[in-house]
């Protein structure tokens, strides 16, 4: 049983770190908005990036367990290359143009309500778009940072 565990030190070390991450990002909100917010614990974007925390958990693991000169280190690596770039870049861009419209359908549903093409519109007439998508540049660092010491704390304790 516990040789089976530890062949798979990669994928656990890995849940583990997103489990941390995403945990962590509960009380750094609360900090910037000073109320809690317990969606933290599934949602995306935020401090620290919980992909990122785990894709370099993974790579660290992999390396560590298999050699850093293995392909499945290779391959760990170019993913979380691909995982950090996807987060600071596309979906950060899309939470931004989540934000452009959905202020636009706010000022659109303003406009018809004073030309009084809409009769007392609820203040949310629809679903809004999430504007928290992807990463800022620090949010992805500290999630690096994160992955990488979990994964170094993980095979300490399990293999020393």
């Amino acid at each position: 049983m516990m040789d089976q565990l530890l062949s798979n030190f990669p994928l656990w070390t890995s849940l583990i770190t997103i489990i941390l991450a995403q945990s962590l990002k509960v009380p750094w909100n609360y900090f910037s908005t000073k109320r809690w917010d317990w969606n933290w614990l599934v949602n995306s974007g935020g401090m620290p990036s919980g992909h990122t925390s785990a894709v370099t958990s993974l790579a660290t693991s992999i390396g560590l367990t298999s050699g850093w000169h293995s392909p499945s280190f290779a391959i760990a690596t170019i993913l979380g290359i691909i995982v950090m770039y996807d987060a600071t870049g596309v979906r950060r861009h899309a939470g931004m143009h989540a934000q452009v419209l959905n202020q636009l359908m706010d000022d659109f549903t303003k406009l018809m309500i004073e030309l009084r093409h809409l009769k007392d519109a609820p203040e949310r007439t629809r679903i809004q778009l999430k504007e928290i998508l992807g990463h800022q540049p620090i949010e992805v660092v500290t999630g690096a940072f994160l992955g990488i010491s979990v994964a170094l704390i993980n095979y300490w304790i399990w293999f020393y």
